[in-house]
């Protein structure tokens, strides 16, 4: 359902996911739509650095002399990783999101950005209540990160539209399912992401109780555009 919300000065930090060159370049990883997706971030970031809220990226680099291969996990034909390769050049976090001096950086082998490092310890150390929640791809290493944050008690807002994935379909569904079990969290759009995070009150979809969305073929984009 739609209620409105306010962070009511309740510490609130930004989490940009896995925004590398790899979605831009890589024929087999692209992201349809990054540059507005990117766009709407950027909005994010220059929103949460003007007002000194905790801004943390997080980056998928695999590594196979930190974690080798798991069970069953593919590699290349040389033995390497099948994407993210530490060695690759586009592991490069894009310039529209890139770090600034100071902001901290999670570098991970799997798909939660609390998987690995100290993204947790961080965050409950500035006495985070929100986490504004921007990344790609939307139904893997940004689902599994809002899972894990909300295990480790934080309220997710999940930025609709500056999320993204391989193909809409795969991003709106995603989005829908993670709404449906979106516990003490929120999804909006990036618009009222920057209403909240500049302290106003904004209307977004909380979901009153557990799987409140039915969706099939028909009419999940429709669902998810009524978010």
């Amino acid at each position: 359902m739609k209620t409105t919300l306010s962070f009511d000065g309740q510490a609130a930090a930004l989490l940009l996911i896995d925004f590398q060159e790899e979605q831009r370049h890589d024929p087999l990883y692209k992201v349809p739509g990054l540059s507005q997706i990117l766009k709407n971030a950027a909005r994010l970031l220059e929103t949460a650095r003007t007002l000194n809220h905790m801004v943390v990226h997080a980056a998928y680099i695999r590594d196979f002399t930190k974690i080798p291969p798991r069970p069953f996990e593919p590699t290349a034909a040389d033995g390497k990783p099948t994407f993210s390769d530490v060695a690759s050049s586009l592991t490069a976090i894009c310039h529209e999101v890139a770090p600034r001096d100071g902001e901290p950086v999670i570098t991970k082998n799997d798909a939660s950005a609390f998987c690995e490092g100290d993204l947790a310890a961080r965050l409950k150390a500035r006495g985070v209540t929100w986490l504004v929640v921007s990344g790609v791809w939307t139904e893997a290493c940004v689902a599994a990160t809002v899972r894990d944050a909300i295990t480790h008690g934080l309220r997710v807002l999940l930025v609709k539209d500056a999320c993204g994935s391989a193909t809409s379909a795969m991003h709106k569904t995603a989005v829908l399912n993670l709404a449906n079990r979106l516990y003490g969290g929120a999804v909006a759009d990036t618009e009222r992401a920057v209403s909240l995070l500049t302290g106003e009150t904004a209307e977004v979809f909380v979901a009153e109780r557990p799987v409140p969305i039915l969706f099939n073929f028909t009419d999940a984009a429709q669902l998810y555009a009524d978010l």
